[in-house]
């Protein structure tokens, strides 16, 4: 235990003096995060910290694999696939950074994650059994490395997947290392306990910056990395024997059932939706729940309760017994049932239906009598002052309970409220495309319970480009740069999405 206790120690001060430094890095070379589209931050945000959680995880464990005996002796006889997982976490740790800076293909990131899965299936992280209740053990023979493949790099996306909210990913991260923490600890594979132990420390010293409001992201450099180290390690040692039994499999699979859930669902929603399954949108867990009017903060302490729910699910499960493993998964159960309903997914099913009934809400027929006039006057607007004058009355017209000319860092330079009714959902759009624009319009909706139809969001997005063309036919220091300051015709791919946000 002294062991454990030292690993988790270590990581989480070397992680926390390593944080600060990792932000100092990413703002000097640029990988950031700028609001808009998909993104909920306010205000631009550095993305490189998972290279404080990466070397907040390996660092500690050479030093005790040096300095400590017994952590030196439970590393003992582990060496290549120590090898393999500070290796393969290495990798996908570079590989998120560079997508971070400059953005990677799919297919590339994707070939990346398949190399470092390669690895650790021939250095003994493997899939090669599974024994069924009822049907007995079956063998994956040939299959063994695609599906050992499909494991590692599906965890390694569902975690970045999740990745959406501030502590976010990192709290998951906690809750299922903690869980195969214990698992490992009870089992006696004190190698994958190890291991765990510094996780949980490193991701806890990241937390103290990385929790709501955040001062640095983990971006793909970190979310690859600990989706990779969670996927592997449950495949080592007691957690994940050489014939793997249905209840060793389950572990991991409920431990994280959040994220797997959520990556399933989104690809079942996108499959509906006739879209490609992989395509980014915004309708994940934590989009949905800011949707329903959880604030950015709660909306991440629920999805801990749930990880807490499954994670004794998981344990439960571990132990073995006959009624506990019934309880255990019936109450993984009622959590998934419930998120389904409160989250609205059964919906999706009636998807066109609900579509064409919103065809005609209220916002969308008093936007498209409203937003024709406003983008006259906003052609014929001379000045900057005159085309705020045409903002001024764009809030009452549109049935807006207010609107806000913000700076990119979320500063409010000018608001114009309405008396339509209470402030409810706020819908944010650059000015202009993510990387050009210099400011943002922030359009607050009254809190009727109807959300914006995606028509409405078009609607308002054509506003917000003619706003963007006036401002810089006006020479505005707040019209975003080249082409739009021009007046070019915007290329309907590069039209960035509306950020949605429940106060």
């Amino acid at each position: 235990m002294q062991s454990f206790l030292l690993a988790f120690v270590a990581s989480l001060l070397v992680a926390t003096a390593l944080t600060p430094l990792a932000r100092i890095v990413a703002l000097r070379v640029g990988a950031v995060s700028n609001p808009g589209g998909r993104h909920l931050n306010e205000g631009t945000k550095p993305r490189l910290g998972g290279l404080a959680l990466t070397l907040g995880w390996c660092l500690p464990l050479g030093l005790l694999f040096r300095l400590h005996p017994p952590a030196a002796s439970a590393l003992e006889g582990q060496g290549e696939k120590l090898a393999a997982l500070v290796a393969g976490g290495l990798l996908m740790c570079v590989v998120g950074a560079l997508d971070d800076l400059r953005g990677l293909r799919a297919v590339h990131k994707l070939l990346a994650q398949l190399v470092a899965g390669g690895l650790a299936y021939a250095l003994g992280f493997r899939i090669e059994a599974i024994a069924l209740p009822l049907l007995g053990t079956l063998p994956m023979g040939v299959f063994a490395l695609p599906v050992t493949l499909l494991w590692i790099a599906g965890i390694t996306n569902a975690v970045n997947l999740i990745d959406g909210l501030d502590g976010l990913a990192a709290g998951v991260t906690f809750f299922a290392a903690l869980t195969s923490f214990i698992v490992a600890y009870l089992s006696g594979s004190t190698f994958v306990a190890l291991l765990m132990a510094a996780l949980m420390g490193a991701v806890v010293g990241f937390l103290f910056f990385n929790f709501n409001p955040a001062r640095i992201f983990m971006g793909d450099s970190g979310s690859y990395f600990l989706g990779y180290l969670l996927a592997t390690t449950s495949l080592a040692g007691s957690v994940q024997q050489k014939a793997s039994t249905a209840v060793s499999l389950l572990v991991p699979v409920i431990a994280l059932g959040l994220p797997i859930f959520d990556t399933l669902f989104s690809m079942l929603r996108r499959f509906l939706e006739r879209r490609p399954i992989f395509s980014p949108d915004r309708g994940h867990i934590h989009h949905r729940l800011l949707e329903l009017g959880l604030t950015h903060r709660r909306a991440v302490i629920l999805l801990y309760g749930v990880s807490i729910v499954l994670a004794a699910g998981a344990i439960g499960v571990s132990i073995g017994r006959s009624w506990e493993v019934g309880v255990a998964l019936f109450s993984v159960s009622a959590v998934f049932v419930a998120l389904v309903r409160f989250l609205g997914y059964f919906q999706l099913l009636h998807g066109k239906r609900r579509q064409s009934s919103r065809l005609y809400d209220q916002h969308t027929e008093r936007l498209r009598w409203a937003v024709p006039a406003l983008i006259a006057r906003l052609a014929a607007a001379g000045s900057e002052a005159q085309i705020r004058a045409v903002l001024a009355s764009a809030a009452p017209e549109c049935q807006a309970s207010g609107l806000s000319l913000m700076t990119m860092d979320g500063e409010i330079l000018e608001h114009w409220p309405s008396d339509t009714g209470s402030r409810g959902t706020r819908v944010v759009f650059p000015i202009g495309r993510d990387n050009q624009a210099k400011a943002q319009l922030c359009f607050e909706w009254p809190a009727d319970g109807e959300e914006l139809s995606p028509q409405a969001n078009i609607l308002l997005q054509v506003l917000v480009d003619e706003v963007a063309r006036s401002l810089g036919r006006v020479s505005s220091p707040l019209a975003p740069t080249a082409p739009e300051r021009a007046g070019k015709a915007l290329d309907p791919a590069a039209i960035p999405a509306p950020t949605v946000a429940v106060p």
